[in-house]
């Protein structure tokens, strides 16, 4: 197979008329040619860090729509599913991943569970990781979330990375705020990556002590802005992720936005494209072709060099994708759980009065860091109960993995106006996690969770909308364009029915149950300060 097109050769930052030639799946020739394109044909976009349990959809279903961006390959810690089914859970995503073409690369989960302070659905220790480290399919260490067990040299943690050590794989970081003496310890342990910095100038901290930073930009998590400016001098040393994707926003695009908005900053195109498609590569030893003579043939064909859409996307010579449509079939995947718990009811979800002050967490829209302030408690018959016009609405976390009472809180910022929103999805353990304005919506919408066995749920007093996720209750096997339907329409009645005004809800709810982000959150345990590392109360 031949394909000429304008040829960006990112190495050599240079752009010339040439044809490719391609036999067996991989380059056999790079030819320079008179003539010119209307195309331009470069290497494959790679996500460096992505959760794909995060899209809600299985591997299969993700590529299909990712391929249709220029995306050829990702970076993927499938902690998620492992905190709900373990070992299983991450040879389920290779196996569900290897049915298509798109490259999935696997890392060991470093953290599962990611704290002791939650009720997670499996357990990986120093045996797991080992063998997972021997096992081809699984290409790093995946983020070690645990930052306080580096520092303070906790010997589990400290064996995991040895094991990462041993058998030549990379470690990810994951230490949001980490700077000075503590960052320079954590990144001396060998930990080489962070896609967690929010500031530029945490981000620039690491980079000086050696680090490789991620841009990331996800559905809830959006740090671009604050970090690009970064690029010009490090290029070498930065990558792009979207870290968690919802299906409504993978249909919108992926990497491709980002290399667009950078090179629309005016950020110069090879350093952009670097650490788009070339740096991933190489930092984790990718099977993933960089435009050169015996590489895979991993390239697509965009139609300009400022929007980057896709004209076409090539993974092992194969066209999966063109104009915009996948070419990559839907495949069987079988469906697995980790789910036992009856149903619950609103008194479930009554909190008694200690004062009449309580600790609230404040979510962030874009961020999965949050605040804290105390605020005057709403009582009623001795009872908290949400203040709405003040905007502090209960939360609960519902442990799924056996029957427990809710663990109840407050949050600020969602703004609903009536009824209940609730996820399963809710990171690292998956517990089940609502936000409402009173306890029977609270009740209604977590029992529409225990139902279908995981999903996520939204209610009013009149209508009741849940989207079913049946593979470790954060996966669903359906199409995943059926699938970002409906979940923007859920996304919609959330918004325009329930006055939610967080650009993603469902997303910003999942990362309340988060402890090991700070400020404040809520696990199935208790009220929980991630500054502190411990529990505290919410009156005050």
């Amino acid at each position: 197979m031949n394909i000429s097109a304008n040829i960006v050769d990112i190495s050599n930052r240079q752009i010339y008329y040439g044809e490719l030639i391609i036999e067996n799946g991989k380059i056999k020739s790079i030819e320079r040619k008179e003539g010119q394109s209307d195309l331009f044909l470069l290497p494959g976009f790679v996500d460096a860090h992505v959760h794909i349990e995060s899209s809600m959809l299985v591997p299969s279903e993700f590529a299909r729509m990712a391929v249709t961006h220029g995306t050829v390959a990702t970076v993927s810690d499938p902690h998620e599913i492992a905190n709900v089914m373990g070992i299983e859970g991450v040879y389920f995503m290779i196996k569900n991943g290897n049915k298509v073409p798109l490259k999935f690369n696997f890392g060991a989960p470093s953290c599962v569970p990611a704290t002791n302070f939650e009720t997670a659905g499996a357990v990986i220790g120093i045996e797991g990781i080992e063998e997972m480290m021997q096992n081809p399919a699984i290409k790093y260490l995946a983020e070690m979330m645990n930052y306080p067990g580096v520092l303070f040299e906790d010997e589990e943690v400290m064996s995991k990375i040895e094991m990462a050590k041993k058998y030549g794989k990379p470690i990810d970081g994951h230490a949001p705020g980490l700077m000075g003496e503590d960052a320079e310890k954590y990144i001396s342990a060998g930990i080489s990556t962070d896609h967690e910095c929010f500031t530029y100038e945490e981000a620039l901290g690491k980079l000086e002590l050696g680090m490789k930073i991620l841009i990331r930009e996800g559905s809830a998590a959006k740090n671009f802005e604050a970090l690009i400016d970064l690029l010009p001098k490090y290029a070498d040393r930065m990558m792009f992720c979207s870290d968690d994707k919802h299906p409504d926003d993978l249909i919108e695009g992926h990497i491709n936005q980002l290399v667009a908005r950078a090179v629309a900053k005016g950020y110069d195109i090879f350093d952009v494209l670097q650490a788009a498609c070339i740096n991933p590569v190489e930092h984790y030893n990718l099977d993933v072709g960089q435009l050169k003579i015996g590489d895979a043939a991993d390239f697509i064909l965009v139609h300009d060099l400022e929007t980057f859409k896709v004209n076409a996307t090539y993974i092992n010579g194969e066209l999966v994708a063109e104009n915009g449509k996948s070419l990559i079939q839907s495949v069987e995947t079988e469906i697995i759980n980790n789910f036992f718990l009856d149903k619950k009811s609103p008194i479930d979800f009554q909190l008694e009065s200690k004062s009449d002050l309580i600790q609230v967490i404040k979510a962030i829209d874009g961020e999965i860091v949050t605040e804290s302030f105390t605020a005057q408690a709403k009582l009623e018959n001795g009872l908290a109960i949400s203040d709405l016009e003040n905007d502090n609405l209960k939360m609960a976390v519902v442990n799924r993995y056996e029957n427990q009472k809710p663990s109840v809180a407050f949050i600020n910022n969602f703004n609903l106006k009536k009824g209940a929103i609730a996820s399963c999805v809710g990171h690292d353990s998956h517990n089940i996690i609502a936000v409402g304005t009173d306890d029977d919506s609270l009740c209604r919408a977590v029992n529409l969770i225990i139902e279908n066995q995981g999903g996520i749920s939204a209610v009013s007093e009149e209508e009741e909308k849940v989207l079913s996720l049946p593979i470790a209750g954060i996966m669903t096997n359906a199409d995943g364009y059926e699938t970002a339907k409906a979940y923007s329409e859920i996304d919609f009645f959330v918004k325009n029915n329930l006055g939610c005004t967080l650009t993603s809800p469902f997303m910003t709810l999942s990362f309340m149950a988060l402890l090991v982000i700070p400020q404040l959150k809520l696990s199935d345990k208790g009220l929980f300060d991630a500054k502190e590392f411990k529990f505290i109360q919410v009156f005050i």
